[in-house]
């Protein structure tokens, strides 16, 4: 399981074959790498589950590969959702043929070996890629840029003009990119970290680099045309990728609140606004996360959690709910689709502004 939703393997994959299975969302979130934080967000699961089934069907169109088989209807063979509103059984379909927002999403699998760690080598890479084959999870997140806010930290990793930027500093503002800027980062490191190009290709095996960047511009292509076909303003976000047989196709999830971050009329539509109120209300936790993460370097463990003198609050009543409204309605009007029972998306983003 991940922070945010559940793993389900109907049929294993193999150093031949790709496997099936299911991500199942639930409603939690996760902040600052944290892992799951003391609330549950109504709605955020299954409006996650609806953007990222509405974003493959985009990229499918397109022609781009992906890992993505349809999502999961229960009613259509008139299985209820269990407690924790995660389907059990159902058929697989197309998002418009679903009955209800869907919980589930059908996935082909590919293999994800242990990346082993040694307190004095590091992580073996070399290792992971002799378990792989020729059919992995590229243990990678290739991060696409459109824009550059505050406190953004590519401000820390280059000047403006290595960007296109026709400036000697930063502005005080967010500024837009001239052309898309592509990262690599870390996948399953405990913690993430920005990566040369050099790395990448080192980490990625015998995944292209050049191929992984082409993809995820395309990606961000085709996201961002949506975005603004329905008045959002798509800023940046990430992809992983699978290897199989020299190909390499879109996984994990795409274009939704917690991979990108979307504004409209210059607010934050993401999950950027939950980062800003723990930084407003508990500072000091945040600070911890950092120093935890900086220390670990030092450490003879791998998990900085580990290190953090603190935990963190959980969120009041009112902020969960418009958080909640944040994720359906947005939904809504990205998929121009009435899944959920929300307010338009700007009265749901004006709620954001009080909390």
């Amino acid at each position: 399981m991940t922070s945010v939703k559940e793993f389900r393997v109907d049929s294993e994959p193999t150093a031949t074959e790709l496997g099936a299975g299911r991500f199942a969302f639930t409603d939690a979130y996760s902040v600052f790498d944290w892992g799951q934080m003391p609330d549950a967000i109504p709605h955020k699961g299954a409006s996650l589950c609806t953007m990222g089934a509405f974003n493959f069907e985009l990229l499918k169109n397109q022609g781009i590969p992906t890992h993505y088989r349809g999502v999961v209807d229960s009613d259509a063979d008139g299985v209820d959702s269990d407690a924790d509103g995660i389907d059990s059984d159902g058929e697989i379909v197309d998002l418009a043929d679903c009955s209800e927002p869907p919980t589930e999403m059908a996935i082909e699998l590919t293999q994800v070996p242990d990346l082993p760690y040694d307190s004095e080598a590091g992580y073996d890479y070399e290792r992971y890629h002799q378990a792989a084959a020729e059919n992995f999870l590229v243990p990678l997140e290739v991060v696409f840029r459109n824009t550059v806010p505050v406190g953004s930290s590519l401000r820390k990793r280059g000047e403006p003009g290595d960007y296109g930027l026709d400036a000697d500093e930063w502005p005080e503002e967010a500024v837009d990119l001239p052309e898309p800027v592509v990262e690599f980062s870390t996948k399953y490191e405990e913690q993430d970290r920005y990566l040369t190009r050099e790395e990448a290709d080192r980490i990625a095996g015998t995944a292209s680099v050049d191929e992984l960047e082409s993809i995820a511009l395309r990606v961000n292509e085709v996201v961002t045309d949506h975005a603004e076909s329905v008045g959002f303003s798509h800023e940046d976000g990430k992809i992983e990728c699978l290897y199989y047989n020299g190909t390499v196709a879109v996984a994990d999830v795409v274009g939704t609140f917690d991979e990108n971050r979307f504004s409209v009329g210059g607010h934050q539509l993401s999950k950027e606004v939950i980062r800003q109120y723990y930084k407003r209300e508990q500072p000091a936790w945040v600070e911890a996360v950092s120093a935890a993460k900086a220390d670990v370097a030092d450490a003879d463990i791998a998990d900085w959690r580990q290190l953090c003198e603190l935990d963190p609050i959980g969120l009041p009543d009112d902020v969960v709910t418009a958080v909640s409204d944040m994720y359906a309605a947005g939904a809504n009007a990205y998929t121009e689709t009435e899944w959920f029972d929300a307010p338009p998306v700007d009265e749901a983003v004006e709620q954001l502004t009080d909390i």
